[in-house]
């Protein structure tokens, strides 16, 4: 189990996870909660369910690169090649939508770090964290998140050569972050794989 998810009996999965591994999967999951933002504010929004639901959110994607990978246009293909019309729906569609994704995002960020928070290392410095099936959902969608996060920031694309990652240079100081890349993808498909199995 160490290193990989595996199924649990009646469903979840579960992982075992070292002290390192655990710190830096929270400090992943903190640094994705501070990039998402806060969440909504106090007020009379917060207490009126009705309100959240026609409040407004922005119009524009984000200009952060990362969080316009979390947060992508739902309609055509963003800059000079999106037609008026185009522009137009993907801002009506990110107006009602964007506040409740960023929330869940942040709902799931959250979920992540408490049951990380949770866990009690016990021999040899390691534990083992059980997920239910909600917990498995918010962790898919945090894991995915935080790979967009960082594939932005290191500019990987769906075009670029995957094995290129695995030859960098141990000098080249993009390697701590393609190697959490690498290894937040293995913990993904193994939980995809988990739940699938």
């Amino acid at each position: 189990m160490a290193g990989h998810f595996e199924p649990l009996a009646g469903g979840g999965a579960a992982v075992a996870l070292d002290e390192v591994e655990i710190s830096i999967l929270r400090s992943l999951a903190v640094q994705l909660l501070e990039l998402i933002g806060p969440g909504e504010a106090e007020g009379p929004e917060a207490a009126d369910p009705l309100a959240r639901l026609f409040a407004e959110g922005p119009s524009e994607p984000p200009s952060d690169p990362a969080l316009a990978r979390l947060f992508p246009d739902a309609y055509g293909t963003p800059g000079a090649e999106q037609d008026q019309q185009e522009r137009a729906h993907a801002a009506e569609f990110r107006r009602y939508t964007e506040n409740d994704l960023r929330e869940r995002k942040r709902q799931d960020a959250l979920a992540v770090v408490r049951s990380l928070d949770s866990l009690s290392p016990g021999g040899e410095g390691g534990a083992v964290l059980r997920l239910e099936a909600e917990g498995c959902r918010q962790w898919l969608g945090t894991l995915n998140d935080l790979r967009l996060t960082i594939a932005a920031r290191l500019e990987i694309t769906a075009d670029d050569d995957g094995d290129a990652l695995y030859r960098l240079p141990d000098s080249d100081p993009r390697k701590p972050m393609v190697m959490a890349y690498l290894w937040l993808g293995g913990l993904q498909e193994t939980l995809v794989e988990a739940l699938t199995s």
